[in-house]
């Protein structure tokens, strides 16, 4: 049972004490008017949380204030908690002010006067570190652990491990609290504040910044300015963590923006880091197929790249081209400086230059990519592109309406270039395929994605129409991608497209690598297309619905 849950059960105050005294692990203290003493921190604790947390110090105060008139020991820390939430400062802070002996006390510690609280509270408002229990309790207890080891509040760092964690509470604290910001910015802010040390950036060329103005942080992105809406959470949630993060996590830490996005956006968008282990192990298979100098001999274009790490491994960045649907993306790699020599462009590989008549207007790629095309260079796309699907027909791409997954398949490529393909204009990986073979005809294709294009029964339709050798690859547990949900394999299959040749190369079956979710080779595997005649649903009649 979790302190917090242990707290929302106790019925006294004494309840209270003994659940704060086992979750903190104290060992010699002893119960007094001062509810918990240690050597290292006094505690004032409360069996409800209807008292503020300067209410609470101020009368631990006045237990410190008698301490200091009679000369008697005072210890380093100074705590108040209750069931819903806890505070800690060093005593420090508070003893010089408390020395002057200015405060009009009351009778007694539970009578504080009105000029006591405010006296007490104007003085250690920017002092004492505060947590919910409910969402912060383990850098609670943490906090008061080291505390007591180092003599001193050390703030949580930010690390790999936390950051969905910190990120959440900074959207409770301080996100939600602005005004006029979209939930999918939440992100772009939160790495504003997170790198940024109170004078500077770590980082140039990040979408959003931190600034200040009237002596308080604002948030700058896309030409508004946004003040925060609690000023008080802002103190209180960097009052437990620590910024920036260290040098070695930042770049990492930016890179897995897709983490924080939101799930639906994230859905549409693809927006799911290439693990580096599984990104070696696609390079290793590209070199078995392609040979060790491919990164020399191909353009490599990866149309929805994110933040780039699929191209990270890549030794000549010169030939990379590299587009995603979210310009944060963009500058998130310049901030990190992923592939510096490489073209990094905001693209709307499904929408940006698609007339309304098909047509594609080429004029949005970099003038040296559409040379290489059309000069017939051997051109190699590298892509993870997005596996979200239209999920009923609402969806397809001359619906009018949609509820689910709005605008997941109604791509201008998809209305336009996709007739032949059936039921794959319903899944955006598959509608990347289908452009790529309009305008890269003889392109080798390597790509992430799963598995559906080579035996589903629905896109019978699209392996008739789509012509391509395969060539090699490997399939890698789901669980490999942080966000996906579902036990399922993701393929890295390697393909010679020749959309120009009359004669066609039918997909039948496909022998693959198997990797586990740490990308360690368990084994091989056989993927089988079988005709849908042959399928078990053609074999039994199906029972008609139970209408009752």
């Amino acid at each position: 049972m979790t302190l917090y849950q242990k707290l929302q059960k106790a019925t006294s105050e004494e309840d209270v004490k003994d659940a704060y005294i086992k979750a903190l692990g104290l060992k010699e203290y002893q119960k007094n008017l001062i509810d918990i003493q240690t050597k290292e921190i006094w505690f004032e604790a409360k069996d409800n949380a209807k008292l503020s947390s300067y209410a609470m110090f101020t009368q631990l105060m006045h237990y410190v204030q008698q301490a200091l008139n009679k000369g008697d020991y005072i210890p380093p820390f100074l705590c108040v908690m209750d069931t819903q939430k806890a505070s800690i400062m060093k005593s420090a802070d508070v003893i010089p002010f408390l020395e002057k002996k200015t405060i009009k006390w009351g009778k007694s510690a539970s009578k504080y006067t009105p000029e006591a609280l405010d006296a007490i509270s104007a003085h250690i408002g920017t002092h004492f570190v505060s947590f919910k229990i409910e969402t912060n309790e383990e850098e609670f207890i943490s906090t008061i652990k080291n505390a007591i080891k180092s003599g001193d509040i050390i703030r949580t760092q930010i690390t790999p491990d936390n950051l969905k964690q910190v990120f959440d509470k900074w959207v409770a604290m301080i996100g939600r609290e602005i005004k006029g910001v979209a939930e999918e910015d939440y992100a772009l802010l939160f790495f504003a504040d997170i790198m940024h040390d109170g004078t500077a950036a770590t980082h140039d060329d990040l979408t959003a910044q931190l600034l200040h103005k009237n002596n308080a942080p604002v948030f700058s992105l896309h030409g508004h300015l946004y003040e925060l809406g609690n000023k008080e959470g802002y103190r209180q949630f960097w009052a437990i963590y620590h910024k920036p993060p260290k040098s070695e996590y930042r770049d990492y830490l930016l890179e897995r923006r897709d983490s924080l996005i939101p799930i639906d956006e994230r859905s549409f968008k693809g927006a799911y880091y290439t693990p580096l282990n599984v990104v070696d192990k696609a390079y290793d298979k590209l070199s078995e197929t392609l040979g060790k100098n491919w990164q020399r001999e191909y353009i490599v274009w990866d149309m929805c790249c994110g933040v780039g790490n699929l191209e990270v491994k890549h030794s000549n960045p010169r030939n990379i081209y590299m587009s995603t649907l979210d310009s944060a993306d963009v500058d998130v790699m310049k901030a990190t400086k992923t592939c510096v020599a490489a073209q990094r462009f905001q693209y709307d590989y499904l929408n940006d230059d698609i007339t309304d008549d098909g047509k594609i207007d080429y004029t949005l790629i970099p003038q040296a990519l559409r040379k290489a095309i059309a000069d017939g260079k051997k051109i190699l796309v590298l892509m993870n592109p997005p596996y979200a699907e239209a999920t009923n027909a609402d969806n397809t791409a001359g619906a009018e309406n949609s509820e689910n997954k709005v605008g997941v398949a109604k791509t201008k490529l998809a209305a336009t270039a996709m007739a032949n393909y059936g039921k794959a204009s319903n899944e955006l990986y598959t509608q990347f395929v289908a452009r790529i073979a309009l305008e890269i005809p003889t392109a080798t294709l390597a790509m992430f994605s799963t598995l559906k294009y080579i035996n589903a029964p629905t896109l019978d339709d699209f392996r008739a129409t789509w012509n391509a050798k395969y060539l090699g690859g490997f399939v890698v547990h789901s669980k490999s991608f942080d966000g996906l949900k579902g036990n399922f394999p993701i393929g890295f299959l390697i393909w010679k497209t020749d959309m120009n040749s009359k004669k066609k190369t039918p997909i039948t079956e496909i022998s693959t690598e198997v990797l586990d979710k740490k990308a360690q080779p368990i084994g091989e595997k056989t993927f089988y297309n079988l005709p849908n005649q042959e399928l078990l649903t053609n074999w039994i009649e199906r029972p008609k619905t139970n209408k009752l």
